[in-house]
């Protein structure tokens, strides 16, 4: 996001209304792109052996996690959470005629006062670095869990690749955004630790990505993906000078890359 409004109110809605906008073609085109880094959120949670509670999905958008979570749990309580009152209408069709699956609309930042020690386990996949304060938000989260449970997060980090569609992007707006506050990404051990949970898994997952060609990816970028919400608030004008200096430096062929995610495993 190019910058970020003052008002913490102004800003989850500006969120909410970019993936309300956002929501079909991130379904389309990123969902599938993004199923290895879910697969593999979603088997520790999905594998393990987790007490009595349900399993929360905070930032489900359209809930890529919930077939195999269901699989796994056919018995036990599901529940996604997002901000995004068209994401979860999405998410809602994929849960359709799955008993025991409830998707909600909230903020995914302040889960603890509804569910405090009730949670078997979170799975968040993508979600955690578009929060406010992703630090405090996981420490939060934590605190949703109960004794035995576990808690698997995947985000993506402030530099996912050196080459690529997302290192050219990053390229360019360094130049047209105040540098984001990436020190949170550095201590989220000692978080989870003085949250009261144990890091068992901390470790960065790559895969491969593949996008048509340039303008295709800028389309669902900014369409359905992160750039959404910068759209909105810079206008038609910047994207499109923004457009053309990512189209003139990007390669000619199809993009073929492999950006890294970050994850961790806590047992609390």
């Amino acid at each position: 996001m190019d910058s970020t409004p003052d008002d913490a109110d102004e800003r989850r809605a500006l969120l909410a209304r970019a993936w309300d906008e956002a929501a079909p073609r991130y379904e389309q085109y990123f969902v599938p792109r993004f199923t290895p880094w879910v697969a593999s959120a979603v088997a520790t949670i999905a594998g393990a052996t987790l007490p009595a509670g349900p399993i929360l999905v905070p930032c489900c958008g359209t809930f890529p996690e919930l077939p195999a979570l269901r699989n796994s749990h056919p018995r036990r309580e599901i529940i996604g959470i997002d901000l995004s009152p068209e994401m979860v209408r999405w998410a809602r069709q994929r849960a359709t005629g799955l008993p025991r699956v409830r998707v909600v609309v909230g903020d995914a930042t302040t889960l603890r006062p509804q569910w405090t020690n009730v949670a078997a386990g979170i799975v968040s996949v993508f979600g955690l670095q578009q929060l406010p304060d992703p630090a405090s938000a996981l420490a939060d989260w934590i605190g949703t869990v109960r004794p035995g449970g576990r808690l698997s997060v995947m985000f993506w980090p402030s530099e996912s690749e050196t080459d690529g569609p997302f290192a050219l992007l990053r390229r360019l707006l360094a130049g047209r955004r105040p540098p984001p506050d990436d020190a949170w990404q550095n201590r989220l051990g000692e978080v989870i630790t003085a949250a009261g949970a144990t890091v068992e898994r901390e470790e960065y997952l790559t895969y491969p990505m593949h996008h048509p060609d340039a303008a295709t990816f800028w389309t669902a970028i900014t369409d359905g993906g992160s750039l959404r919400a910068l759209s909105i608030m810079r206008g038609k004008t910047f994207m499109r000078a923004l457009r053309q200096e990512f189209l003139d430096l990007a390669p000619p062929e199809p993009w073929h890359h492999s950006p890294r995610a970050q994850w961790i495993v806590a047992q609390r």
